[in-house]
């Protein structure tokens, strides 16, 4: 006899995989062990179905049966499928045509960076054809604490570890808009988890403007920041807002193809 089917959100869907699912979400959602008749109760299935179902998981090893309760809980399969999954997600693979598609749009240069040892390094970098270009390579370090990636990654780092940073790398001067002190930098990260992205506005190098925004993983931790960087005078106006709104939009594509479901939202 065929596996009954349902239509839902227009598409064909096996009910018995559909229900095998929702008890994994249910038990993920639930603490510790659970018994069979309280998941066939709260997800309004039959035991036998429910036991049914629990038992086929539990062959495959998506499922634990507890020998002295008899109670459920995710099995070891679904942490190792998990490793796998998060193994696969490297940013720049993943980052590579976002940030090409948006160079391509724009006519700017596009960096990917990730933040090493306290200080920004670049691992890709698209190129722009205008004339006057930036001068920059996959590979290079730069400082963090002003340059637009820099921020957007400073910004989301645990409190003890930025006042560490800052502690043993200092904060140098670049040029007159290089930000030096201590309060002040915090209080533009402070500015940057308000508002989704960061900026550096001659703060590295003169005549030079960088518009950044982060990337989350699928743990919600900052791995790397997008920027568009390009000549202050080009950068400015109504294009400046527009680059600010296609960084971000780009970064929360990258990140959800990073797996993560919830970006961290401004005012944090």
């Amino acid at each position: 006899m065929p596996e009954t089917k349902s239509k839902r959100s227009g598409e064909t869907q096996i009910r018995s995989v559909g229900k095998a699912l929702t008890i994994i979400n249910y038990l993920a959602e639930s603490p510790g062990e659970m018994p069979l008749v309280k998941i066939a109760s709260k997800l309004g299935m039959a035991k036998s179905t429910v036991h049914g179902l629990l038992s086929t998981l539990k062959d495959f090893g998506y499922i634990e049966q507890s020998p002295f309760t008899g109670n459920y809980k995710l099995g070891i399969r679904l942490f190792e499928l998990g490793s796998i999954v998060a193994n696969s997600f490297d940013v720049r693979t993943i980052a590579a045509p976002y940030i090409q598609q948006l160079v391509d749009k724009i006519e700017e240069t596009v960096h990917l960076v990730t933040l090493d040892k306290g200080e920004v390094l670049y691992i890709d970098k698209r190129e722009s054809h205008q004339s006057l270009r930036i001068v920059s390579q996959i590979g290079m370090r730069l400082p963090a604490h002003c340059t637009g990636v820099g921020k957007a990654l400073l910004a989301y780092l645990p409190p003890e570890e930025l006042k560490y940073l800052i502690k043993t790398k200092g904060l140098p001067r670049y040029t007159q808009n290089t930000i030096t002190d201590p309060e002040k930098l915090e209080e533009e990260l402070r500015r940057v988890r308000e508002r989704g992205y960061a900026v550096d506005v001659e703060e590295i190098m003169e005549s030079l403007c960088c518009i950044a925004a982060p990337v989350f993983d699928h743990t919600g931790k900052a791995v790397a920041a997008i920027s568009v960087s390009g000549p202050t005078a080009r950068l400015e106006g109504e294009r400046f807002d527009m680059i600010v709104t296609m960084v971000m939009q780009t970064a929360k594509e990258i990140s959800a193809g990073l797996g993560c479901r919830n970006t961290p939202g401004v005012g944090r």
